[in-house]
């Protein structure tokens, strides 16, 4: 797998770095008891400083060489270098102290510096890589009735392999044969298993716990949810948030004017009858400590980290500017059924007239067995019992009022109230809310069923959440009827909700109110997908919940939860909020102290010495406060 090849380089390359940096170390010692036990020249001291100059700045000299051939001179290679080989040089001055051992100790530190921030850079991409743990490498692969066990990539559509207990899955599938539990929490952050049997999807990624399963292959292991995920997840750096782009066009912009600031500064106090050699070192000083690199790597390593740590709960972020955008929400709009509400119907109250309970789902599952609309799902699932040895004939589908069929000779009726106007029986409203089914037989009315779509347990909570967030608008669109969606919005407490909308009516409706909203905040449409994707592409930020499985949210959508609860998009946002306040603490951390060393710098109390620690110092710092992010 390429990415454990990746992981290596990485680990060589920090041993290679770490050995550098201690030979270094000791031809520097070497090199200071050879200059105080010798009286050597300036220029043999010069050789023998340069043997650990070079162990240790090769690399750095070697880049700054590179990039100034390519005319991108600037950068903190070349700051270092230009200002280590000063410091040398000024040894030459004749009024002047050798800098030989600050030269070399200064690229020395440098060098340890880069060596954290490669290693902090590595635990970051390892957080990310324990979602990449979550493909496997091999399958065991069914062939001609013998198991064998085969990369990953092998696997074609249409392939049977077996999963054991414990074995994590390798690719999307259909289970044909056994059941077992599955642990989804590398997907979902979603601690329950969920159950799976036969003729059910699984998603690769997650992880077999209980039984033995043999899975159809459905998708290729490039196309399978979990490589997706990660290659989502590995693309989020491309989308560069405001604070990234600003600090990238910032290094560009300000290196140039430090350099071209610290020639003044060698010069003109020297014209002034400054000492040259003094003046000089400061200018070089300078130099050092405006590298900008504390900020041009933490701020993009806070993010990288905020999305690392928000994989891990099961939000999956595309790219640091949707984490941005997140961190701005000002309003949240949320589709009803299935995001809301859990997208089942069910029977929530029975009002019989003149017979039992039990009778009146009796007759109402038996008209509806035949049909496939939700509510007769829902009703049959009411009535389970329904193989009894009950006569129905001639059930006929009334077009926009309801079904009808004789049930052992008699004629029931069960719909809508046209229906039972149409039948002459006297039915009368409920107050419950919900989709009322009547019932009549033989013109006379029996009764009512009210089935309704069940909110989901965390809703409420969630909204709850999003306002002690200081979300100012939360808004519910649906396609359903008024009473219907009046009643979950009062149950789940968003501000505002609007019913009967079609699929454009919902574009329309967020147009609205995205022209509405305050200014540099945010939209955020949270939707289950399906349809949504027009609504998910229109807002600032896209919300898929529960994408677990549907491709077209995954595609449409910025952010996408990878379970259904609708509570994690107050988690999302205040993970993102998070992510933004590392990033800003370490562009003013890292500022203020450049800015302080600077002056200290011109006004000769601080040294070369300092003027490192300044630099990588901040760096280090900047870096751990970054990891905070993936927490």
């Amino acid at each position: 797998m390429a990415h454990g090849h990746h992981h290596n380089e990485e680990e060589n390359e920090t041993r290679s770095s770490l050995i550098r940096i201690a030979v270094a170390a000791l031809l520097l010692v070497a090199a200071v008891i050879i200059e105080k036990k010798t009286s050597l020249e300036t220029w043999q001291l010069l050789l023998v400083y340069l043997v650990p100059y070079l162990v240790a700045g090769f690399d750095t000299l070697k880049e700054a060489a590179e990039s100034l051939a390519h005319g991108e001179a600037l950068d903190e290679n070349f700051l270092m270098s230009v200002a280590t080989l000063g410091a040398l040089g000024i040894g030459f001055l004749p009024e002047a102290a050798t800098q030989f051992p600050e030269a070399v100790f200064v690229m020395l530190f440098f060098q340890i510096g880069e060596l954290f921030e490669g290693i902090a850079e590595g635990q970051s991409r390892k957080s990310i890589s324990h979602l990449m743990d979550i493909c496997p490498d091999t399958a065991n692969l069914e062939r001609d009735g013998e198991l064998v066990t085969v990369p990953c990539k092998e696997l074609r559509p249409g392939d049977m392999i077996v999963i054991r207990p414990g074995e994590k899955v390798p690719v999307d599938g259909i289970v044909k044969e056994g059941s077992s539990s599955l642990d989804t929490v590398a997907l979902t952050g979603e601690s329950v298993p969920r159950q799976i049997g036969v003729e059910d999807e699984i998603l690769s990624g997650c992880v077999n716990l209980s039984g033995v399963l043999r899975v159809k292959v459905a998708k290729e292991f490039g196309e399978s949810t979990a490589s997706r995920i990660l290659e989502l997840v590995e693309h989020a750096s491309e989308h560069k948030s405001h604070s990234e782009n600003f600090i990238t066009r910032f290094a560009k912009v300000y290196t140039p004017i430090v350099v071209v600031a610290a020639v003044p500064l060698a010069l003109i106090p020297t014209l002034l009858g400054g000492q040259f050699s003094t003046w000089l070192y400061r200018a070089l000083m300078f130099l050092v400590v405006s590298c900008p690199c504390a900020l041009v790597l933490s701020v993009p390593l806070a993010f990288f980290g905020g999305i690392g740590g928000a994989s891990r709960k099961g939000i999956l972020v595309k790219g640091s500017n949707y984490l941005e955008a997140l961190s701005r929400m000002d309003t949240v709009v949320f589709d009803k059924t299935g995001t809301l509400t859990e997208g089942v119907f069910e029977v929530v109250a029975v009002h019989p007239e003149i017979i039992e309970e039990k009778e009146l789902l009796h007759l109402a599952a038996h008209v509806e067995r035949f049909s496939t609309h939700p509510i007769a799902v829902s009703l049959r699932a009411a009535y389970p019992e329904e193989a009894d040895d009950c006569i129905i004939e001639n059930v006929r589908e009334e077009s926009g009022k309801g079904i009808s069929a004789d049930v052992n000779g008699r004629r029931v009726c069960v719909g809508n109230p046209a229906m039972m106007e149409m039948e002459g029986a006297g039915w009368h409203p409920c107050e419950k809310t919900g989709t009322v089914i009547h019932v009549c037989q033989d013109g006379t009315y029996l009764g009512h069923i009210v089935i309704s779509d069940r909110v989901k347990s965390d809703s409420a909570e969630a909204l709850r959440a999003l306002k002690s967030l200081g979300v100012a608008r939360t808004v519910m669109l649906t396609g359903d009827h008024e009473d219907v969606a009046r009643a979950v919005a009062a149950e789940v407490g968003v501000d505002e909700w609007h019913a009967g909308l079609m699929p454009a009516g919902k574009v329309e409706k967020v147009e609205a109110l995205l022209a509405t909203k305050r200014s540099g905040r945010t939209l955020a449409f949270v939707g289950d997908g399906i349809n949504d994707a027009p609504v998910l592409a229109r807002a600032d930020i896209g919300i898929a919940m529960g994408a677990l499985g549907s491709d077209a949210a995954i595609e449409a959508a910025d952010v996408v939860l990878m379970d259904d609860k609708p509570s994690k998009v107050a988690v999302a946002v205040a993970a993102a909020r998070r992510t933004l306040r590392i990033a800003r603490e370490n562009t003013w951390f890292s500022i203020a102290i450049k800015i302080l060393v600077l002056l200290l710098a011109a006004f000769g109390v601080a040294t070369m010495w300092m003027a490192v620690f300044a630099d990588v110092g901040v760096t280090v710092l900047a870096v751990l406060n970054s990891m905070r992010a993936l927490k």
